[in-house]
């Protein structure tokens, strides 16, 4: 009976990794769309959740994601990061602009041109590409080069035809399409090798996905935007979908190139599984927020330093150890002008300089103005979402200007007021005689015994004498104030 028991279980567990090792082939054969959702401004945060997001798509069976966005843009330097991702995802990722009314500027437009299938949801829009730094935009450039020989030939001849400058509009237009250094400025610097990179890098994506060439490069050089209706038939985007459900159905069939062989996506009926953000990025969106990073370091750590090292108490140590690490990671993942921190520092440095040493406002006022100027130029990306409060450097410069008045005012009223200890606060005090003979005794003084010595004298033991001077351990002593009134 034992025996067939054993038999029993035998089989009961051979049954069940069957029935198992069946259903996770199904699956595994079935799969299913991975989504990801993106929503606002493209930061280290959200280049960390793709990253991860595929990976957990591919380890969890995905035959494709869904990378849905709706973003203003965001740092160069984590969008490039997301763009190496879908270009190295070794399943289908489909960019989708969407739900309706959503759009993808400036980092979105690279972030959808370089996915392998592109959708946008009806009443969206993409588009205004063109590199922040540049502060005006591409088109003043592209302007700049059409126009710069125009002064010369309005002086020479006024009389320039239609046609003449029809050509020269075709020649500027055949010059927008070539990398040179000289595309937009006949003398290049920083905002013509930005602008530049940019377009090459936009055009290389489009080449690489078969999509319109042509408007990507007017997306940066002319901040040019689209809406859906439009991208479809400039053949910027493959299709316009309204739900996850219907992008799953047009991309059915669709051959794409998948890390250099062709791949036919068969994507109908798939289910949809969200991924959402774990707490890693949650707190990493947290701490990479320029408001976030800058309070960390400057209004916790740094003041909380200095109280540790004025106090020697180890709860501000800890506190000001944790938000220094934490502040600096965050401004190391973002775009940080290193003479902003140099000039918070030396703000610190003049406040503090100021509570020891009285130069009555001066250096106070120059620790405002620097911590001021260093805050604004901190963190400058232009980028929505990613940038330091003005209400914030205000509040604070405003805290920084009382404590340079309160430091002030104790200096001038401790001025007007008598020395409290030392020599100087001696002088004039009384004092009892406990011993005299001879122009030499003892006297008590502020509940301590003093030789004391004098040519005033002789003086009687019990009476109140003055100290009017001291020299080294004996006090110099004459007749009591009071007596000298009298006399």
């Amino acid at each position: 009976m034992r025996l067939l028991w054993r038999v029993f279980a035998l089989v009961a567990v051979a049954f069940s990794l069957a029935v198992l090792s069946a259903d996770g082939g199904r699956a595994q054969k079935s799969g299913h769309a991975a989504r990801l959702i993106v929503n606002g401004p493209i930061g280290p945060a959200v280049a960390d959740y793709i990253h991860r997001g595929l990976e957990q798509a591919v380890e969890g069976g995905a035959i494709v994601v869904i990378l849905q966005m709706d973003t203003p843009g965001g740092l160069d330097t984590s969008m490039r990061a997301i763009i190496k991702d879908i270009l190295a995802s070794p399943v289908p990722v489909i960019g989708y602009v969407g739900p309706p009314g959503a759009r993808a500027a400036s980092a979105g437009t690279y972030m959808l041109y370089a996915s392998h299938v592109a959708a946008m949801a009806p009443a969206t829009n993409l588009g205004a590409a063109t590199p922040v730094q540049l502060g005006g935009g591409g088109g003043d450039h592209a302007d700049e080069g059409k126009d710069s020989d125009k002064p010369d030939e309005d002086a020479k001849d006024e009389e320039t035809t239609a046609a003449d400058a029809e050509k020269e509009k075709a020649a500027a237009d055949d010059n927008a399409d070539t990398d040179s250094p000289e595309t937009y400025s006949g003398k290049p610097g920083m905002e013509e090798k930005v602008l530049n990179d940019a377009v090459a890098y936009i055009k290389s994506l489009a080449q690489k996905r078969g999509r319109n060439e042509e408007w990507a490069v007017r997306a940066v050089t002319e901040a040019a935007s689209l809406s859906a209706e439009d991208a479809l038939a400039e053949k910027v985007i493959d299709f316009i979908a309204e739900s996850p459900a219907e992008i799953l159905e047009k991309a059915d069939g669709m051959k794409v190139d998948l890390n250099g062989s062709d791949h036919v996506m068969e994507t109908a009926g798939l289910p949809v599984v969200d991924l959402a953000p774990d707490w890693r990025n949650e707190f990493l969106e947290i701490i990479t927020d320029p408001t976030v990073a800058y309070l960390l370091l400057f209004t916790i750590g740094i003041p909380a330093l200095m109280i540790e090292l004025y106090t020697g108490t180890m709860i501000a140590g800890v506190i000001a150890a944790i938000s220094i690490i934490l502040g600096l990671y965050g401004l190391h993942v973002l775009p940080v002008d290193y003479a902003g921190v140099g000039l918070i520092l030396l703000g610190f440095a003049l406040l503090v300089s100021e509570a020891f040493i009285p130069s009555f406002g001066v250096l106070g006022f120059g620790g405002v103005v620097s911590f001021v100027i260093g805050s604004v130029m901190l963190v400058d990306t232009g980028v929505p979402g990613y940038g330091i409060s003005p209400w914030l450097i205000g509040s604070l410069a405003t805290l920084a200007g009382a404590f340079m008045l309160l430091i002030v005012a104790m200096f001038i009223r401790a001025r007007g007021q008598p020395a409290a200890s030392g020599h100087e606060a001696m002088l004039g005090r009384p004092c009892l005689v406990i011993d005299w003979s001879e122009g030499t005794g003892h006297v008590r003084f502020q509940g301590e015994i003093w030789r004391a010595r004098t040519d005033q004298g002789p003086f009687r033991e019990g009476e109140e004498i003055t100290v009017l001077d001291r020299d080294g351990v004996t006090l110099v002593v004459g007749p009591a104030a009071r007596e000298t009134e009298g006399d």
